[in-house]
């Protein structure tokens, strides 16, 4: 146990420290964390206000850096402060600032990063001593961190990925839901880095080839590859966009073609859009984020694909009935906490009931916008029940001129533990899991096919 200092009267004076390599990330990212769990702020838009705004000259390796380290925090911070505590006999001292959030940054990076004991250790000291509050205890951090690295294989070994990184309102959603077994099958696909999956245009093997990937039974690239997307082959010239296979499915069920006129309800940031427009069908797109659709925009533009974007509320959208229409609805995203971690800590159980009454207006929207005898595909990324099954129960028990279109196994790629009874698309976070967790798993994804039939 690590024994906090007693006698002290406030903080010193003391003479500033010389810029040290790596400081400002690492306190850019347990600012980030903080805001993540206190104030349900994403990772991603803390950042850019924190390191573009405060510091533009900030270098882009630091900026990966701090958001590497918030995000690794994030994704196994009940095992961060559970070690936290166990090493500090007396628990946080009062009004000490940053200095919990400056201890999970640098726990991150001594238990599950590549950085040096020392290196984690020496400037996490440093980002204690930077904020007033915390510096009279930047000896108790050196002595907690010290404490953490030399226990690593223990606290890890004892680590619970369910029981301990996973928030108990949602373990318990899950254990419910999915049961035990695959609550944890759950929990442990979450714990890991997240797959990189590409949509292409033509050819998947050609691509997987030349980039060193492997193609997926639904038709995805996944490569294993670390370097920047940008500096990819393909991506320049528009051959390709980053989609996780599970997110590629739901356009594909619309059957788009040459002629089709689809309305993409929700669209950004306008992966399914892409899968519409490649396909030949004519889209709109409509969200009602202007900057969400200007990197919709950006990227169709790369693409080299063409979609008609509406700034709208897709409430109070209006247009000729469209032959197909695509609801990506917003949802808790709790099937893609692998891939942003920072959403188990963003989102709390009030959320869903919220979520639950605009995903059935905007059902309700994406029928009245279609056509008789069109098709309407409705999906979300997230793993409860009452964002998927539920709704569309619920939608033709109050409609009856919808009807479910169910799916085929062949229209997923043979993944048939992805199909419910009802023909219905569930993937799970541990669905087709293999021997290489960087190649394994899929997002959480929910969708379903209806006909209007009148």
């Amino acid at each position: 146990m690590i024994r906090q200092q007693r006698g002290f009267s406030g903080p010193r004076a003391r003479t500033p420290e010389p810029p040290q390599p790596g400081l400002t990330a690492r306190i850019a990212a347990a600012r980030a964390v903080v805001e993540a769990v206190t104030m349900a702020r994403p990772v991603d838009e803390r950042l850019a206000a924190d390191l573009s705004l405060r510091d533009p000259r900030l270098d882009p390796r630091d900026r990966a850096l701090a958001r590497s380290i918030a995000t690794v925090a994030l994704r196994r911070l009940g095992t961060i402060r559970k070690a936290l505590a166990q090493r500090m006999e007396k628990g946080l001292p009062r009004r000490c600032g940053a200095l919990e959030w400056t201890l999970v940054a640098g726990a991150a990076q001594l238990l599950f990063m590549e950085t040096p004991d020392h290196a984690a250790v020496d400037l996490a000291v440093r980002a204690a001593r930077a904020d007033a509050a915390s510096a009279p205890f930047a000896g108790l951090a050196n002595a907690v961190l010290r404490a953490v690295a030399r226990d690593r294989d223990a606290i890890l070994a004892a680590s619970d990925p369910l029981d301990d990184d996973t928030p108990p309102w949602l373990a318990a959603r899950w254990r419910a839901t999915w049961g035990e077994e695959a609550a944890r099958a759950i929990a442990a696909a979450n714990r890991c880095e997240p797959t990189l999956d590409l949509s292409v245009k033509s050819d998947p093997q050609q691509w997987a080839d030349r980039l060193g990937g492997v193609v997926l039974p639904t038709g995805s690239v996944r490569l294993d590859s670390h370097r920047p997307i940008a500096e990819l082959e393909g991506y320049g010239d528009g051959e390709w966009w980053v989609q996780d296979a599970a997110a590629a499915l739901p356009a594909r069920l619309l059957g788009p073609r040459a002629g089709l006129r689809v309305v993409d309800l929700c669209a950004a940031p306008g992966g399914k859009s892409a899968e519409l427009a490649a396909a030949g069908a004519s889209v709109v797109t409509v969200d009602r984020s202007a900057e969400r659709l200007k990197v919709l925009a950006a990227n169709f533009e790369r693409l080299k694909l063409h979609a008609d974007i509406v700034v709208a509320d897709a409430l109070a959208f209006d247009a000729p009935l469209f032959d197909a229409a695509l609801l990506d609805a917003p949802c808790t995203a709790t099937g893609t906490i692998r891939r942003h971690p920072d959403v188990a800590w963003l989102k709390r159980p009030a959320d869903l009931a919220v979520l639950v009454k605009l995903q059935a207006q905007l059902l309700d929207k994406a029928v009245a916008l279609t056509r008789p005898g069109g098709p309407i595909v409705y999906c979300t990324c997230s793993l409860e029940p009452e964002e998927g099954e539920a709704q569309i129960t619920a939608l033709l028990r109050r409609n009856p001129d919808v009807a479910r279109s169910p799916i085929s196994v062949g229209e997923i790629g043979g993944l048939s533990q992805c199909l419910t009874p009802a023909g219905e698309l569930r993937t799970l976070p541990f669905h087709l899991w293999g021997d290489n967790p960087r190649r394994s798993g899929l997002d959480g994804f929910f969708a379903a096919r209806l006909v209007k039939t009148g």
